[in-house]
């Protein structure tokens, strides 16, 4: 399918490395590992039918910041 050898791939993941971060890399493969698992689950029919499939949980809303007070303090003139 992809003809990928050990130099392309460890090309792709210093890139990814690259863009991502060290802090965010991990945890990208983590939800990529959890999706890929739960679709190869959903696609053989895995789930019992009395179990809810995996529900997707939503990052929390962001409130609407409320602008800073503005304290001028007064120049004295020289």
């Amino acid at each position: 399918m992809f003809n990928l050898g050990l130099p392309e791939i460890i090309v792709l993941g210093v890139v990814a490395l690259l863009v991502f971060g060290p802090r965010r890399l991990p945890e990208l493969a983590k939800g990529l590992g959890k999706g890929l698992r739960d679709f190869k689950k959903a696609v053989s029919g895995d789930f019992d039918e009395n179990q809810q499939p995996p529900q997707i949980e939503e990052p929390p809303m962001i409130s609407e910041a409320k602008p800073a007070k503005k304290t001028a303090k007064k120049r004295r003139r020289a």
